[in-house]
This record gives C-alpha cells, structure tokens and sequence, in this order.
C-alpha cells in the first residue's frame, strides 16, 4: 500500500502547481490582527461564467492545506467530485488560543470564540462574497482543530454539511455533544471520523467511543464513515484518511460503478431512465452543482435497458441525450433502438440514417448507424 499512497501524494503536491494557488493575508476585526489564508481556486476557475464551486475550509492550514488542496484537485481532474475551492486557514504559534474551551461546558471562551466568530462572520462571508461557492461547505480538522469544527455542527443550522474529523482531541462534553446533535438532524450532514493506532491513548479511546455512538444513530440524514488505520503516525493519518472522506462524501457524484449497475440499476423496479434523472438531481440538491451527465453513465443505462429487454425506455433515454449532446449521434442511436424495438421500423431505420450528419460519440459510429438502417431496408423491403 505504501507505493501507491506515496504516488497519491507526490501527484497531489504537482497538481499544486497547476491549480490557481493565492496566499492572502485577512485582517479580522474578531481576532483583532492579521491570518495568513492560502486559497485554492479550481484550474477553470473564470470570474465571468456562471459555475459555482463547493468550498473547503482548512483548519491547521500550516501543514494540511496542501494534502487537502491536492487531493481535491486530483479527484475534481477524475471527475470523482466536483471542482471546489479550498480556503487554509494557518494557526502556527495560534492553535492553542484558536482551539481553547471552556473546562466547564466544554464549548469555546476566549480566543476560542473569537476563533470560532472569525470564521463564522468574518471568513466565509468574504470568500462568499469574493469568490463563486455554492451552499456545500466542508470543515477539516486535525487533532484539536478536528475538536473545533465540530463546534459548527451544533449550531441549529449548522454552517458545514461535511466534517472531516481526523485523530479529533475531544473536549469531553463532545462524547455527548455530538451524538445528540447528529441524532436530531433535519438536513443531510456527511460526518467521517478517522483514528490510526499510533494516536495518544486519549484521542484513541474518546474517538472509539464516538464512534460507538455515532453508529447507533440511526437517522436517514446522517451519512458517516469510520476508519481506524494501522500503521500510520498521528500526523500522517490525515494523508490516509481525507481520499476515503472525498470518496464517501462525493458518492453521489461519481460515475455509475460496475457495483453500482450490478447491485442497483439491474435490481431496479422502476425505469432505470429515473433512477440516471435522480441521480444528477441529488447531485445538484446536494452539492449546488449542475452536472453534464457523463458518456459512462448513459452507456450504463442502455446497458440495463437491453440486459432486461425494457425498450420502451429507449425513448426517455434518447431524449435526455439529444438535450445532454446535442450534436452527437448518441440520441438518435437510442430513439432509433426504441423504434426498432417497439414495431416502427421504418421510424428507425430513418432515425439511423438521419444520424450520419452528426459526430460520433461513445463507440457508435457512422457505419453502425449505416449498416442498421441498411438491415431494416433489407429484412422489411423499404
């Protein structure tokens, strides 16, 4: 395992130099000085269209910001997640104050909640207002900052749908804290907890026992990963565990998978045409993104609708896929499969030959949409 994280890692640090990378420095009123920023914008990212993009704020943006940065990169480049915005936030010499709470209730005095309003009131309004976010945000933090996002979550509209909360040093109302709070959610949150064998014995055990609690929530709005990791230090567990948390967090929006057609669409009860609609639908409803539908995706579907010989589908598909690709011929492949299938061949054999003006596309070309008008002319006299 450890060639291909290493690769994972070295390809994320080159992304880097590829994406557009800024460092600012943000005067906050709250914390009465001065916070170095490092800002990730997509490689497209262009202030004069209309796209919109997920946002990622990084705590321990000293030391994490890259591994965060470029992993997003290198999933958003494999269309496995939307492109998104990563914003660091560096604390080096501030940790401390930024993370410090209450001994009593556990919830952020002081620096801590001047820390907590920054972000809050001052941070992502100004990346809102400067830059293209939709409304998915996601908290990252390490060790007490992965204690502090949480903070967040408790809000009864809480700011982050996703944390990722890697070897947290919890404050100890935080066992009881988030349980309840990830109980009674009315809105879909994505939560992943992550811990490594070589944490203290402190994060180790709290972390477990979170876990514990996390798992026996059951509620429809809580999407939650847990992954406890062999081998790696405290401070390399984050370059572990954040691929897994953008694979899980980002499920929705990748490509259908082989296991994906076999266990889902082919057991499907209804059109496997809806199931593709509300597929990019949940991709828009969840992450504020309006996604082409992928070549892989249709070619899935069609797959389906021939294994289980449902042809009257075929009309839905090719309708979607005039609209999705407008000059490809994969519309007219799929309306002319439906009329061969459903008794109008000459329909058919016309939409075929009607498609030789149009570009190739996904493995069907010209001469296939020749050769299949041909055989109709041939089987039926025309």
């Amino acid at each position: 395992m450890k060639k291909p994280i290493i690769f994972l890692i070295f390809f994320c640090v080159l992304t880097l130099t590829q994406a557009q990378i800024k460092y600012k420095s943000f005067e906050s009123a709250r914390l009465e000085e001065s916070r170095e920023l490092k800002i990730q914008l997509p490689r497209g990212y262009n202030v004069n269209d209309d796209k919109k993009y997920p946002l990622f704020i990084v705590l321990d943006g000293d030391y994490m910001f890259e591994a965060v940065a470029g992993n997003v990169d290198y999933y958003s480049y494999w269309e496995d997640m939307p492109e998104a915005i990563v914003v660091g936030i560096n604390q080096l010499d501030k940790r401390y104050d930024d993370c410090m709470y209450s001994e009593q209730n556990s919830l952020p005095i002081d620096s801590g909640s001047e820390f907590y309003e920054f972000i809050g009131l001052e941070l992502i309004p100004y990346i809102e207002k400067t830059y293209k976010t939709t409304s998915f945000r996601v908290a990252v933090g390490h060790g007490e900052t992965a204690n502090f996002i949480n903070y967040f979550l408790l809000k009864p509209k809480p700011l982050f749908k996703g944390y990722v909360v890697i070897s947290p040093e919890l404050a100890p109302n935080m066992l009881d804290f988030i349980p309840n709070r990830l109980n009674k959610l009315e809105s879909k949150i994505f939560y992943y907890l992550a811990n490594t064998n070589n944490d203290s014995a402190s994060i180790k055990e709290m972390s477990d026992a979170l876990n514990t609690d996390i798992s026996a929530i059951e509620n429809e709005n809580l999407d939650y990963t847990f992954e406890s990791f062999e081998g790696p230090s405290h401070y390399s567990v984050p370059t572990h565990a954040f691929p897994t948390a953008i694979e899980k967090f980002f499920r929705a929006f990748q490509p259908i998978s082989k296991k994906e057609y076999k266990e889902t669409i082919l057991e499907l009860e209804i059109s496997p045409v809806l199931y593709l609609q509300e597929k990019y639908q949940t991709i828009n409803d969840l992450f504020g993104v309006e996604k082409k539908i992928l070549l892989n995706d249709f070619k899935a579907i069609s797959a389906a609708i021939e294994k289980k010989e449902i042809f009257e589908f075929y009309k839905d598909l090719g309708d979607i896929a005039r609209k999705q690709y407008p000059s490809t011929i994969l519309g007219s492949y799929y309306l002319a499969r439906f009329y061969e299938e459903t008794g109008e061949p000459k329909k058919a054999m016309r939409t075929y030959q009607s498609a030789y003006t149009l570009e190739e596309v996904a493995g069907i070309t010209k001469d296939m949409m020749i050769e299949k008008a041909d055989l109709i002319k041939e089987d039926f006299g025309y």
